[in-house]
C-alpha cells in the first residue's frame, strides 16, 4: 500500500509567522496505529462558500484560554486564526452545507472520509484519527417530557493542532453551554483543543442523566399499567425497548473510546487534571451504559409478564365464554325438553279436533279418558326420560 501524501498546510501570512504547534499527546490512540492518514480533500469548495455565516452557529478564536476574536463567518475565522500563531479556532456548526465543510476541509486538511460522514449524518459512535486530525462521532441524547420519548442527535468533532470543529444534527446537545463553562474556567480551556474535546464529551454524557431519570420513571408506571391490565401497555413497551436499542448504541461505544484515550496517558504525558477529568467522563459513562443494560434488561422481562398476563387473561375470557356457553347450553335442553312433552298431547289434541265424521274411536264411550291418559302417559314417559339424562 502506498503512502498517504502530506497533510495540506495553511498559507502563513508574512509578518506573522506561526511557531509550532503544539502536539496534544491523547490525539494519538493509545495503541499508536496511524489508520487512515491522507491528505485533505482535493476538491476546492464552492465560490463564497467561507464568506458567510451559513450554518455556522459561533466561531471564536482563543489564546491562553482566553477570547481574542468572535469572527462572523468562516473566511474571517481563517485569517484571524492566521494572525494568532498559537490561537485556537472554535468552530461550531449546525448541519453544514457541503460547501461549508470543503472549505474547511481545504483550510484545516480534514479527510475526506471524515468530511463525507459529517456530511451524510447517521454514524456509530467512533474515534478515528487522520494524520494531526482526530475526528470522533458521538451520540447525545435528551429525554422530551411531554411526548415521554427519547431524542437522539449526532455529534461529529474534528480536533486538531489549533482547532476545534463541531458539526451537530440534531437539538443536542447545548454546546453553547460548553462553551461558556470552558470560558469561565480559562486555565482549562488553555489546555488546548483536547480540553474542548473533554468538555464536549463530558456533555454529551451528563446530558445522558436526565434521560436514565426519564425512562426509570417510565418503566416505573410501565411496572404499573401492566399489573392494571392496560392493554395499550403493550406498545409502550415497545416503543421504549426500540429507544433502549438505541440509547444502547450511543453509549457503550464510548466506553471503549474512552477506555482507550485513557490507555494511553502514560505513554503520551497527558495533563494530569485532563487525565482526572477523563476518568470521571469514563465512570460515569459506565455507569450510565450499565443502566442501559439493565433497562432493556427489565423491559425484556416486564414484556414477559405482560404476554403472560395477556395470555392468562385471554384465557380466563374464553373460559368464561366456555362457561356461559355451557349454561346456554342446558338452557336450551331444559326448553327443548319442555317443548317436547309438550308437543305430545298437542299432537293428540291436534288429530282428534280435526271432526271428521269416519275416524275410530270418535263414538267410543271411553275414547275421551283414553286420550287423557295416553297424553299423560307419553308426557311422564318424555319427563323420566329428559331426567335420565340431565335434561331437566
Amino acid at each position: 500500500m502506498s503512502e498517504n501524501p502530506p497533510r495540506r498546510q495553511r498559507p502563513t501570512p508574512k509578518n506573522a509567522p506561526r511557531s509550532t504547534p503544539r502536539k496534544h499527546s491523547w490525539l494519538r490512540p493509545a495503541n499508536g496505529r496511524t489508520d487512515g492518514d491522507a491528505a485533505a480533500p482535493t476538491a476546492p469548495p464552492a465560490a463564497g462558500s467561507a464568506g458567510g455565516a451559513g450554518s455556522v452557529v459561533h466561531a471564536a478564536v482563543y489564546r491562553d484560554g482566553r477570547r481574542v476574536a468572535t469572527p462572523d463567518s468562516l473566511a474571517d475565522t481563517y485569517r484571524l486564526l492566521h494572525e494568532q500563531p498559537e490561537g485556537m479556532a472554535w468552530i461550531g456548526l449546525h448541519r453544514p452545507s457541503e460547501r461549508e465543510l470543503l472549505s474547511l476541509a481545504e483550510e484545516f486538511g480534514l479527510h475526506q472520509l471524515a468530511v463525507e460522514d459529517a456530511l451524510e449524518a447517521h454514524q456509530r459512535p467512533k474515534l478515528e484519527r487522520y494524520g494531526d486530525t482526530l475526528f470522533v462521532v458521538l451520540r447525545a441524547a435528551r429525554y422530551l417530557d411531554a411526548p415521554e420519548e427519547v431524542d437522539f442527535g449526532e455529534l461529529h468533532v474534528f480536533v486538531g493542532r489549533d482547532f476545534v470543529i463541531t458539526v451537530r444534527h440534531g437539538a443536542a446537545p447545548d454546546l453553547s453551554a460548553v462553551r461558556r463553562r470552558m470560558e469561565a474556567t480559562p486555565e482549562l480551556l488553555s489546555l488546548g483543543p483536547e480540553a474542548v474535546l473533554y468538555a464536549i464529551l463530558d456533555a454529551v454524557v451528563d446530558g445522558y442523566a436526565p434521560v436514565v431519570a426519564g425512562v426509570q420513571n417510565d418503566i416505573d408506571e410501565i411496572e404499573t399499567e401492566v399489573f392494571s391490565g392496560d392493554p395499550a401497555v403493550s406498545r409502550r413497551i415497545y416503543e421504549l425497548a426500540r429507544e433502549m436499542v438505541e440509547f444502547q448504541r450511543a453509549t457503550r461505544p464510548l466506553v471503549g473510546m474512552l477506555h482507550g484515550l485513557m490507555a494511553g496517558f502514560a505513554k503520551y504525558g497527558t495533563d494530569d487534571e485532563l487525565q482526572r477529568y477523563l476518568r470521571d467522563v469514563a465512570d460515569h459513562v459506565t455507569h450510565t451504559s450499565e443502566r442501559v443494560d439493565g433497562f432493556r434488561s427489565a423491559l425484556t422481562d416486564i414484556l414477559q409478564v405482560n404476554a403472560t398476563l395477556v395470555t392468562q387473561q385471554q384465557n380466563a375470557e374464553m373460559r368464561a365464554l366456555a362457561e356461559a356457553g355451557f349454561e346456554q347450553n342446558e338452557e336450551i335442553k331444559k326448553i327443548s325438553s319442555w317443548a317436547a312433552i309438550l308437543f305430545a298431547p298437542t299432537l293428540v289434541g291436534t288429530i282428534y279436533g280435526m271432526n271428521f265424521d269416519a275416524m275410530p274411536e270418535l263414538h267410543w264411550a271411553f275414547g275421551y279418558p283414553f286420550a287423557i291418559l295416553l297424553m299423560a302417559v307419553v308426557c311422564t314417559s318424555l319427563y323420566f326420560i329428559f331426567k335420565k339424562r340431565d335434561w331437566l
